[in-house]
């Protein structure tokens, strides 16, 4: 049996779901906020620029507790966030491209 690269779904669409989902939680939210600094009216234009979202999937990514919560409650796996968070984040120094 072969074994190829795992399916993950779009990133586009979880961080999408990242925000719905944060949305629907405020004590969370209030918490991404006050780390990145936004204001919730700032959140729509911010959503256009890729270091949002690596922040976005980056804090998600390290609270275990909220990565758990997302993906019991979206259905997404953590795999999935962890492959938006790549595709935002670009190359680590592990990768060898600097």
């Amino acid at each position: 049996m072969k074994y190829g690269k795992p399916v993950v779904k779009d990133p586009e669409e979880t961080v999408a779901a990242i925000l719905g989902w944060l949305a629907n939680e405020p004590d969370i939210l209030a918490r991404f906020l006050a780390l990145s600094g936004l204001q919730p009216n700032m959140l729509r234009a911010a959503v256009q620029d890729t270091g949002f979202l690596a922040g976005l999937t980056d804090f998600i990514m390290n609270h275990e507790p909220d990565l758990m919560a997302f993906c019991e409650s979206s259905g997404f796996k953590p795999e999935d966030v962890q492959a938006a968070w790549h595709k935002y984040s670009g190359p680590g120094l592990d990768s060898g491209v600097y």
